[in-house]
């Protein structure tokens, strides 16, 4: 692993005073790297270097860009277990669940290398004789690619693929706080063949490299994940100056259990949604919403659940939960916790975890009887805390499931096709599942969501290739003479 920033091909150590310091959340004592801070100037070099790519790679067919995203796929999926190793060390989650990110970006990648095939355009009748009307699309410029710790591989792989598929080049700020996995996957595309200056990367932090990239006047789309106030700020600034923006922010998901649900599949949906990745993730499971008559025997069990949990350092292969990130969220979710129990009911968890001071972790909580009002029920915690509520209908579940601000994901447990798909049409999210946990994406589907949780275009799928690209309509007038009735 590289420790410095990457521009024009090369690697170099930015002339800071400031470091970024990567911390095993696991073991705080453990320094894993140190980074010499990007800056301003250096992101001022990497978007010129960035600039002068693009007039090479945009003329290089589609076809051969994806050969290199297909050869990026070969190499990552042959270091699987080095890029799960770093995932795990520098962010925390458990050693399988590491495994599983690196799978899915690599599945991602797949899909972005066969899009290079695919770049499609739309052929249209016009309204004059002998004309030939069409669209097709190309690429931006230079793009800035702002991704978070949470899933240190799997973002930035689905933000700089389809990107560089399209004919862009990328500047790339990752999370400070997990600098290392972005560090290999840029190994990966360079021994992948990506020519100098399509990927740079720029390891600094969010007040200084972060708003050089949204303020530069020749970056010309942003794509950001990360926090709802964050990520106004960054639409505010980069709409501006009329940069296209798409940001994916918070999520407060919850699982509907209707009175006709398998209660077995309720409680493992719930479960791995609410406490895998240590409830770090935007599409957790943070809200269930159960009804009546199933409230007892569902929270018994996921109690039970909870408690037979093994919290631990994530490469410990007997751990089923890892710590929290970092001291400041670490702060934050025992904040969220010890609020929860003057909200409701402390059923398990609610604290640190114990024997385990030399790190970040909390215990898997569970809190009941909770109103819809309170604040556990409509804010984002991100850590591994669920909220159960009651419920007696499907509208009384729409009602309190819409109630927050966010709309990223939901689920729905019925036998009852009728209330699935009145689930379905009313829900407020960008994303349903049936009989599903709320947790996970796939490639070739759009990913996304609604309220505060979204702003602008769904990432990966094709939307998320299309977002990376201008639409050109082209009118050929192949009448002889070019006559045209411009009346019309």
């Amino acid at each position: 692993m590289h420790t410095g920033s990457f521009i024009d091909g090369e690697w170099f150590a930015p002339k800071s005073t400031t470091k970024v310091t990567n911390l095993n959340p696991a073991n705080t004592s453990e320094v894993l790297a140190e980074f010499p801070a990007a800056t301003a100037a250096d992101v001022q070099r990497a978007v010129e270097g960035a600039k002068r790519a693009f007039l090479e790679w945009r003329e290089v067919p589609a076809p051969q860009r994806a050969r290199v995203i297909w050869r990026a796929t070969e190499i990552a999926r042959a270091r699987v277990e080095e890029l799960a190793t770093m995932l795990c060390r520098e962010e925390g989650k458990i050693l399988a669940e590491a495994r599983g990110e690196i799978n899915k970006g690599i599945s991602v990648l797949e899909y972005y290398a066969g899009a290079g095939f695919r770049l499609q355009g739309r052929t249209l009748p016009a309204e004059g004789k002998n004309v030939f009307t069409y669209t097709i699309r190309r690429p931006l410029g230079v793009v800035g690619l702002i991704t978070p710790w949470n899933f240190p591989w799997a973002i930035p792989v689905w933000k700089v693929a389809p990107a560089l598929v399209a004919g862009n080049t990328c500047v790339l700020k990752p999370s400070e706080i997990t600098p290392g996995t972005a560090s290999l996957m840029v190994e990966i595309f360079q021994e992948a063949g990506l020519p100098a200056g399509c990927l740079q990367l720029v390891v600094g932090y969010g007040e200084e490299v972060g708003k050089a990239i949204v303020d530069h006047p020749d970056v010309h789309a942003i794509s950001f994940t990360g926090s709802t106030e964050t990520g106004r700020l960054v639409y505010s600034q980069a709409g501006k100056r009329g940069a296209k923006v798409t940001c994916e922010l918070g999520g407060k998901n919850a699982v509907i259990a209707l009175a006709d649900a398998d209660p077995d599949a309720v409680v493992a949906a719930v479960l791995n949604g609410a406490f895998g990745s240590t409830g770090q993730r935007c599409t957790a499971t943070s809200r269930l919403l159960v009804h009546e008559s199933l409230a007892g025997r569902i929270t018994e069990a996921l109690v039970e659940g909870a408690r037979a949990l093994k919290v631990g350092p994530g490469m410990d292969p007997t751990s089923t939960m890892g710590p929290i990130v970092d001291a400041q969220q670490f702060e934050s979710v025992l904040g969220y916790m010890k609020l929860g129990k003057t909200e409701a009911e402390c059923l398990i968890g609610g604290g640190k975890a114990a024997g385990l001071e030399q790190g970040y972790f909390v215990e898997p909580t569970v809190f009941a009887g909770v109103s819809p009002d309170a604040r556990i029920f409509q804010e984002e915690i991100f850590g591994p805390a669920l909220s159960i509520c009651t419920i007696k209908t499907l509208d009384e579940a729409l009602r309190y499931a819409n109630s927050v601000r966010y709309g990223l994901t939901s689920s729905v447990y019925t036998r009852d096709v009728y209330e699935a798909m009145r689930f379905v049409e009313g829900v407020e999210t960008g994303m349903v599942h049936v009989n599903e946990p709320t947790v996970g994406g796939e490639a070739q589907l759009p990913f996304g969501g609604i309220k505060a949780t979204g702003i602008g275009d769904r990432e990966m799928s094709e939307d998320g290739l299309n977002f990376f690209t201008e639409q050109k309509t082209v009118f050929v007038n192949f009448d002889e003479g070019a006559k045209r009735d411009f009346n019309r």
